[in-house]
């Protein structure tokens, strides 16, 4: 019985109470959430380490980043490296997408070196593979991708993106409807491409029902990932990207009623006054589904400041509604970021997630923001680098900045407002 079969039949899982205590809820609260879908757990049965993670409705916003071999340059043990970078930061999961080089042995490594859920985007592998055995990734068979997809999930990965939407009626839209930019989505275009060249419909629509039976098998969360998410502001809510969703939203429907349960990822440029939108157009035609965002990024220009501009889309996009941020780093649009760029993404994501839940009520989110006020309010350094979401950097400049390490910080100085208010209002008052 899977997670999802438990929590409607009225069961609490040992995973519902893990996630329960650290979202200081009850269990009761998550098994009402997995059961109409609006909650997810990351944990897959044979990821015998894994600490499960839960996303969706009422929960604190989650973090992803993502790594993978990609140049002839990379390896594993540089991808490693940045695992544990993103993962000191602060990420709840991690996602290896890579694209080349031993595929294999990188997502093995992935499983040992952290006991977060890990995600995989399986297509990925299975083209690299049909490209280095038959000389053309247009040769991968429904069979090859459907055989790396029970390898990944054999192997204890805990979610897949895979573009099962992305029919050969969405794709003749995204055609004619005129879109500014082309598809911006890597899985999404060679899935795309693949369909063209063989004239056939996308396998994971057509064989939904054999990805299922895997996803029972293991127990794993299906993401499902928007090939026609906009790649540039202009193309933000274009039609195939709803008639995606909406075609996402039927098989949603069909992954519950199997026991599977489901998240959808979401768009990458957004304008800010479009944010709120799109995200009630993804939680009405997905059913609710935990919402999974790339950013959003809310301009086309912040060239080597994506990270700020996704913060700003993420935090507006999990106030509204989104329930976990796919960290963008400083190096997007640019090229593949290193471990500093790494660092930099996940700790702009998390600010924006906290950001949302302090927003939206979340109880542990608050509680942080408040025990840091004191902390400022008493002028306890101590006390403010280990409650700051980046402690490393906070007390890096701490050190640099202050001469006397005197209470006062070095832009003030003796003339610090908070100490002197402080001192005159606690000054005893004669006679």
């Amino acid at each position: 019985m899977t997670i999802l079969e438990s929590a409607k039949k009225g069961l609490i899982t040992d995973e519902m109470r893990q996630v329960a205590i650290i979202e200081e809820v009850s269990p009761e609260f998550i098994r009402q959430g997995v059961a109409t879908g609006e909650i997810v757990i990351l944990k897959n049965n044979n990821h015998k380490n894994v600490v499960p993670v839960a996303v969706g409705k009422g929960l604190t916003t989650k973090v992803s980043a993502s790594v993978g071999m990609y140049d002839s340059k990379d390896s594993i043990a540089g991808e490693v490296e940045k695992i544990v970078t993103a993962i000191s930061a602060g990420a709840d999961t991690i996602m290896d997408l890579s694209v080349r080089g031993d595929i294999d042995s990188m997502r093995k490594s992935t499983l040992i070196t952290t006991c977060k859920p890990i995600g995989t985007l399986p297509l990925y592998q299975a083209m690299a593979e049909a490209k280095m055995n038959k000389g053309s990734s247009l040769e991968m068979t429904v069979d090859d991708l459907f055989e790396v997809i029970e390898r990944h999930a054999s192997d204890g990965i805990d979610f897949l993106a895979l573009h099962c939407g992305t029919t050969m009626d969405v794709v003749k839209r995204a055609k004619d409807e005129g879109r500014l930019d082309p598809l911006v989505s890597f899985g999404g275009a060679r899935l795309m491409g693949w369909m063209i060249h063989h004239n056939l419909e996308n396998p994971l629509y057509e064989n939904f029902d054999r990805l299922l039976q895997i996803a029972y098998k293991y127990d794993i969360v299906l993401s499902f990932a928007d090939a026609m998410r906009p790649g540039c502001t202009q193309d933000s809510l274009i039609g195939s990207q709803i008639q995606e969703y909406i075609i996402l939203g039927d098989l949603i429907t069909r992954a519950r009623n199997a026991g599977v349960q489901v998240m959808v990822k979401g768009p990458g440029h957004v304008p800010i006054d479009q944010i709120e939108t799109t995200v009630n157009i993804q939680k009405s035609l997905c059913k609710g589904a935990p919402y999974f965002v790339f950013g959003p990024l809310v301009t086309d220009t912040a060239v080597g400041y994506d990270h700020i501009s996704a913060a700003i889309g993420g935090a507006i996009s999990a106030y509204v509604g989104a329930d976990f941020i796919c960290y963008v780093t400083p190096a997007e649009h640019i090229g593949l970021p290193d471990k500093e760029q790494v660092h930099t993404g996940v700790i702009a994501a998390r600010i924006a997630a906290h950001a949302a839940d302090v927003a939206n009520g979340i109880e542990k989110a608050i509680r942080w923001d408040l025990e840091m006020s004191y902390a400022r309010k008493d002028l306890d350094w101590e006390k403010q680098i280990e409650l700051s979401i980046d402690p490393d950097t906070a007390r890096k400049m701490w050190t640099e900045r202050s001469d006397d390490f005197s209470s006062e910080c070095t832009m003030c100085g003796k003339y610090c407002a908070m100490k002197i208010v402080s001192e005159f209002l606690n000054k005893k008052k004669v006679g």
